[in-house]
């Protein structure tokens, strides 16, 4: 086949060098110059995917896979778009689609019979048939659903492994109509590979839905489950605290049991999926008081943290404290929505002085984020605010003014930290 992906970010490209990497013919359409050059060279436009340098260079160097800032045209010599255009959302939830309807428009512009789109940014329920099959018509000239297929196929992967979770997942596919789904799912069962797994009601593959809005709730669903469990954890930490109780020792006395899958609590959630869906399905069910309430819970966790280590050491008013980590997960260079910027903002609230440290990110990339680099100078607390791996080995002597560490994500060893107060949320 010939396969247009529109935007080649994080999600989009590895997405595009799967394609190619199953013998199809790939263009890569991207308002970004610089990235179409880069991809064009078989440079990867952004470090971290595991495998994308090795797998793209090959893609290139085959002709499997080019790059364009023409999406009209590149639409237009393709039988099949796959779109990860950014959605974003402000802190009501309401969708800036600003993005998402230029390129849909440029789709509609190259937009041919027989050819199917499939959206797999994560959208409100009821965006594809009620927004871009009207728009897509308008443009094209053609009619969804007769002229040309459109489903929903929501992305289920984390930036760092994208490739094994293509495989790891189900692939969930949508249709405006009966037709459409069809089509998504021979589309979708020729450009992926699936493991075998034991552990699913059915075979590991590509499940057709039925419709898509079930597609799109799908996502928003499990995303939101998460973000909903992780609040729940955060409550039961913060409870423990209150009780002099080790929470963990809870958790997992908990989820020995099969009926049980208690998430971990922590001192942020962050990225661009569980901190933003969750506001997304709002938008779709403000009466969602469930939902409404693990987001706020959530929200809280970084003042919170900063609260355990007021009380713990004091007035911070002056303090230089050091807060480790600025991506919002370990080992991915992201800063995403991290709990890095509410913690600083914390401190800086009570008079704190925050130092920022991350073995991921250079001093000159901190500081493009505004952040502050820690380059040396004596701190007195520290936060541990990202589970990067290198943080297991860190130790009371790498920090030796240090008095109160508060370990936000449990990562550091207790035994390295003798002679030092260090707090975990959730006792």
């Amino acid at each position: 086949m010939n396969i247009c992906v529109v935007a080649l970010g994080k999600i989009g490209l590895p997405l595009a060098v799967q394609f190619a990497d199953k013998g199809h013919k790939v263009i890569g359409a991207d308002v970004n110059e610089k990235v179409v050059e880069l991809v064009n060279a078989g440079t990867e436009p952004f470090p971290g995917e595991h495998d994308l340098d090795v797998k793209l260079k090959k893609a290139v160097d085959a002709g499997l896979l080019t790059a364009t800032t023409d999406t009209a045209a590149a639409v237009a010599a393709s039988e099949a778009v796959v779109v990860v255009v950014p959605l974003f959302v402000d802190a009501e939830g309401t969708p800036d689609f600003g993005w998402m309807d230029a390129a849909t428009r440029a789709i509609a512009q190259g937009l041919k019979p027989g050819t199917l789109v499939s959206y797999e940014t994560t959208l409100p329920v009821g965006t594809t048939r009620t927004r871009w099959a009207p728009m897509l018509e308008e443009g094209s000239g053609l009619t969804a659903g007769e002229d040309f297929h459109l489903v929903f196929s929501p992305e289920r992967v984390l930036t760092g492994r994208v490739f094994a979770d293509l495989r790891r997942y189900p692939k969930l596919v949508g249709g405006i109509d009966e037709a459409s789904g069809a089509r998504g799912v021979a589309f979708y069962e020729q450009v992926l590979d699936f493991d075998e797994r034991t552990d699913l009601p059915r075979p590991n593959g590509v499940w057709d839905l039925g419709t898509a809005e079930a597609s799109e709730l799908a996502k928003l669903a499990e995303t939101t489950y998460r973000d909903v469990n992780i609040g729940l954890a955060n409550q039961f930490a913060r409870f423990a605290d209150k009780n002099d109780i080790d929470v963990k020792k809870v958790i997992e006395a908990c989820n020995s049991q099969p009926y049980s899958h208690i998430h971990q609590p922590g001192i942020a959630v962050g990225g661009h999926c569980i901190p933003i869906y969750p506001r997304m399905y709002l938008w779709n069910d403000p009466e969602a008081t469930v939902v409404r309430s693990a987001r706020e819970a959530n929200a809280a966790m970084p003042e919170y943290a900063v609260d355990l280590l007021a009380a713990a050491y004091g007035d911070l008013k002056g303090a230089a404290v050091l807060v480790l980590g600025a991506a919002y997960r370990g080992g991915v260079k992201e800063t995403a929505f991290s709990g890095v910027f509410p913690t600083v903002e914390a401190l800086k609230a009570r008079g704190a002085v925050p130092y920022v440290s991350d073995p991921m990110y250079t001093d000159e990339e901190l500081a493009a984020h505004g952040l502050t680099p820690h380059r040396g100078e004596t701190v007195t607390a520290a936060i541990l605010q990202a589970d990067h791996a290198e943080y297991r080995e860190l130790a009371a002597s790498d920090l030796p003014d240090v008095k109160v560490l508060v370990d936000g994500r449990r990562t550091t060893d207790p035994a390295r930290w003798e002679g030092v107060r260090r707090v975990v949320i959730g006792g």
